[in-house]
């Protein structure tokens, strides 16, 4: 199933705010070529909330088509509408994803009983592994490990990416769900506590600048050289800190237009990066060893 470095993928764009799908296609070649694990587009990174339809579609397409299978591909398919996150599943299925990444529903604030419900709905809709997103920060639901170990039964539901940032969750989950069920932190700062609980990966977005290191450090635990993974976690520190100084994806976004891949424009209501902010990032670059080109 899927592990290690993944990538929650941003999502280029020019001044005016169109999709820059050369920059995106240069990007995945980019993030394969320095070992990232796996792609997942049009998540919270990806901008998904201010997305249309098509552009969500479109993304997910060039993103299958570029990665040609060399790894796998998570398209995000959420939404807090049931029918339309059943919708982008069944879409990402049919032009190839290799599963999807579906949230928790945002602003309904079902019951643990509707979560059932909803992730049931979608699951049932497709053939390929589904793997629930709990980020309660941003969707306000916490889904319970009780609740998931009942959605770990069925056929399709696959795993988990928590962005908990709790390290008491892997144990239990993997207690309740079993040991094959996938466990995906969803938080950079505790990446390499959480395998150390029992996860499988991280989809992150540090991986979005530093996908290189973000691997090795995954490449070091699966060989067992935890002392060479922390060294790794601890180099990356104040590159994580920068990506969260305000709200992601701007730092991410602003960091790979640095690196030129597109501009760092993310769509109203995220707001261009502060100054403060800019400051931190390009020293956090510096710190971790990240050459930027000439022209910056």
């Amino acid at each position: 199933m899927f592990h290690g470095s993944m990538v929650a993928l941003i999502t280029p764009m020019h001044h005016d705010g169109r999709i820059d799908e050369p920059a995106l296609e240069r990007f995945i070649e980019w993030q394969i070529e320095q070992g990232t694990d796996g792609l997942v587009p049009v998540g919270t990174t990806g901008e998904s909330p201010t997305l249309s339809h098509e552009e969500h579609k479109r993304v997910v397409e060039l993103t299958v088509r570029v990665a040609r299978k060399r790894v796998p591909v998570i398209a995000g398919a959420g939404s807090n509408a049931t029918a339309e996150a059943v919708g982008l599943a069944r879409h990402a299925q049919a032009v190839g994803a290799d599963g999807v990444l579906v949230v928790t529903p945002y602003y309904n604030k079902p019951t643990q009983d509707g979560l059932v419900l909803h992730y049931t709905a979608i699951a049932d809709a497709i053939d390929i592994p589904l793997i629930i997103y709990n980020i309660p920060s941003r969707s306000v639901i916490d889904m319970s490990v009780a609740t998931m170990a009942k959605l770990a039964h069925h056929r399709n539901i696959a795993g988990v990416k928590d962005a908990t940032a709790n390290l008491t969750r892997p144990l239990h989950t993997t207690a309740t769900c079993g040991a094959d069920f996938c466990q995906l932190s969803g938080e950079d700062h505790t990446a390499l506590a959480y395998l150390a609980a029992g996860g499988h990966g991280c989809i992150s977005v540090t991986a979005n600048i530093a996908p290189k290191l973000c691997a090795e450090m995954h490449q070091a635990w699966r060989r067992g050289d935890v002392a060479g993974a922390m060294a790794i976690q601890a180099r990356l520190l104040e590159l994580h800190d920068a990506m969260f100084f305000e709200t992601n994806p701007a730092p991410a976004k602003f960091a790979a237009s640095l690196l030129g891949f597109g501009t760092e424009h993310c769509r109203l209501p995220l707001a261009p990066l502060t100054e403060a902010a800019r400051a931190r990032m390009r020293d956090a670059l510096a710190s971790v060893g990240i050459s930027l080109p000439a022209k910056t």
